[in-house]
């Protein structure tokens, strides 16, 4: 055992994603345009095939205007066994 405690996953919460995006009459091409990222990463970030960094968590947030962390994202935690 290396001591270190797995760090929990986190993954964009697709349904919060498609919910802003649908408040904001804004579609995904436009918000991967404004976030200064392709529209594939938006993509894999949004069907959780990749999972986004720290800094990319709170330009999602800032782009969508969620204060909350919980509102956006899903985190998956190890077992602790």
């Amino acid at each position: 055992m290396s001591g270190k405690r797995p760090r929990p996953k986190v993954r964009l919460n697709p349904y919060a994603v498609w919910d802003r995006l649908n408040r904001a009459n804004l579609s995904q091409n436009e918000l991967a345009r404004q976030m200064g990222i392709s529209s594939g990463y938006l993509s894999q970030l949004i069907t959780g095939q990749r999972r986004p960094s720290p800094r990319m968590r709170r330009r999602l947030q800032q782009a969508l205007d969620i204060a909350r962390f919980d509102d956006l994202f899903i985190v998956e935690r190890g077992d602790a066994t």
